[in-house]
């Protein structure tokens, strides 16, 4: 039983372009942030409950640490459970990297009618790959067909008319649908009884923190001045985009990328394989450290190889300018003191 989402199944190696060090004068290492400057580039996974809509649990962990601002990655209705992860600060728009990355569920599926188990599982084969769905009625998007993807769809139990499944799929997928769709198949209806998401592109159960713990953990670090907890709840923005293809640049290149520059191929240290021209890549620090997003515009041996030519084009920025020193090509000497 496979279930890993596309990203999960890909094994990149590193190219690396030129050996490069990086000085301890500037930036630093994501774990090693103050706690101000952590909350503010920080993701919580909460463990959403049943009730509240995703945007309310998102004002709740806001309000739980004080930050004015943060955001979600990817709804879920009310009554569904489960991977929630929340940005703070200046992390919220990392979750613009998480809405079209893979989701995984556990669902509870209710048939109409009692059938044998062969004619559910043959049923449920016929949904992985690429399927055709229209959004329910109640929905966010404009009620039309459209195609997604089914990584893996895998029964794990039946008892009587409950079947038990978990499924990897395309951001965007319904599965409230794909079960009455289902329903349809076997001609005798089906609805969704239960719902759990267990994964969220890099996120998944094991990171998971509910909203009480998240608050006892806060409490500590204000009344104790202990962050340890609090660094255990909330991960550094750049784990939220662990699921994607890394470029890394030298030092000398950072600033000019915080100023909205594309990236040359000069400019970089190292690169991981299997990168296409289009695809989403995330550009760091040699310490590790998210600058932006990007759009590859060249193949992985292009940017390890090209003498020149843009690799990158900038997109979402997340690092302030001045972190690192802007590039000077033309040094001024240093002036040697006259002697009198």
């Amino acid at each position: 039983m496979d279930n890993k989402l596309p990203f999960e199944r890909t094994a990149r190696e590193v190219l690396v372009r030129r050996e490069s060090e990086t000085s301890a004068k500037y930036g630093c290492i994501p774990e090693k942030r103050s706690m101000e400057q952590y909350l503010d580039l920080g993701i919580a996974n909460i463990d959403k409950p049943k009730g509240p809509t995703s945007h309310q649990v998102s004002a709740y962990a806001q309000k739980i640490l004080g930050m004015s601002k943060g955001g979600h990655g990817g709804t879920l209705d009310p009554g569904v459970t489960g991977v929630l992860p929340i940005a703070f600060g200046r992390a919220t728009r990392i979750v613009q990297a998480l809405l079209p990355a893979g989701k995984e569920y556990i669902c509870i599926m209710h048939l109409h009618k009692d059938l044998e188990e062969q004619l559910i599982k043959d049923a449920c084969s016929k949904f992985v790959g690429k399927i055709k769905q229209l959004p329910p009625i109640k929905s966010a998007v404009k009620r039309e067909f459209r195609f997604r993807k089914i990584y893996y769809l895998n029964i794990l139990e039946i008892e009587g008319r409950d079947v038990l499944f978990v499924v990897g799929c395309q951001a965007g997928t319904y599965i409230r649908k794909l079960c009455t769709d289902i329903g349809a198949t076997l001609g005798c209806g089906a609805h969704m009884a239960e719902l759990r998401r267990t994964k969220a592109g890099p996120f998944n159960e094991s990171t998971l923190t509910t909203l009480q713990d998240l608050a006892d953990a806060y409490h500590y670090y204000k009344t104790e001045n202990n962050p340890i907890f609090l660094r255990k709840r909330v991960m550094p923005i750049e784990f939220a985009v662990s699921h994607l293809p890394k470029v890394v640049v030298i030092d000398t290149t950072v600033d000019s990328l915080c100023h909205g520059a594309q990236l040359a191929a000069p400019g970089i240290a190292s690169v991981e394989t299997d990168i296409q021209v289009g695809e989403m890549v995330a550009v760091m620090t040699l310490k590790g450290e998210l600058i932006c997003f990007g759009t590859a515009a060249m193949i992985s041996k292009d940017m390890a190889t090209k003498e020149k030519g843009i690799a990158v084009k900038t997109g979402k920025v997340f690092m302030n300018v001045g972190v690192y020193p802007r590039y000077n090509p033309n040094p001024v000497p240093l002036q040697k003191e006259k002697t009198i």
